[in-house]
């Protein structure tokens, strides 16, 4: 859903009005009955012949993903990967936005990135009162089992976790890794051979 959603948004920003499911599938790599096998799952958005009105199905894509109020999250490990976090600009087509950053390094602290400042890691605690539920993890291995505690501890209910490492959260926390290596490292596997 979330990537039938930045097409449309994309489509959207092109001036389209309505799209139809061949398109949609184009756009993502699937087959168009994929497409509408998916959105069956959650009701009837299309017009047979017509497609799908791009405005009204994005809303309702948004409405699923639970993305028609802004969602705060903290980025916790400000390094060149949480950096680059911190500055992407992309969140707010979902409706997320970095609200908070923390860092362990006294260079770092006290610094803006995109408008967000620096706060101290001993702050973590401050994020259930920011109203804050999301949360990055940007921080190197040996850190990012405790740093989720940590975020835990402060009232998290969604982790994703860019460390090279999985981390153990309590069954009610979501957590989604990404290691970009590893991704990265499956690659070649698919290339022919020289």
């Amino acid at each position: 859903m979330p990537v039938y959603l930045r097409v449309l948004l994309f489509s959207a920003e092109q001036g389209q009005q309505s799209i139809s499911s061949q398109k949609l599938a184009d756009f993502v790599g699937v087959n168009s009955w994929q497409i509408r096998k998916d959105f069956s799952y959650f009701g009837d958005f299309g017009t047979p012949g017509v497609g799908y009105n791009i405005e009204k199905l994005a809303r309702q894509i948004k409405k699923i993903l639970k993305l028609t109020v802004v969602k705060k999250a903290a980025l916790v490990g400000v390094g060149n990967l949480g950096s680059a976090v911190l500055a992407y600009p992309g969140f707010k087509m979902y409706s997320l936005d970095i609200a908070a950053a923390f860092d362990i390094s006294p260079k770092k602290i006290g610094r803006k990135i995109n408008n967000i400042e620096i706060e101290n890691v001993t702050r973590i605690s401050t994020l259930r009162r920011k109203k804050i539920s999301l949360a990055i993890i940007a921080v190197p291995r040996e850190a990012a089992q405790k740093t989720a505690e940590a975020l835990v501890k402060a009232g998290i209910k969604g982790i994703l976790n860019f460390s090279p490492c999985y981390i153990t959260v309590p069954k009610k926390v979501k957590v989604i890794t990404i290691d970009i290596a590893m991704d990265l490292a499956r690659l070649p596997y698919y290339l022919p051979s020289d």
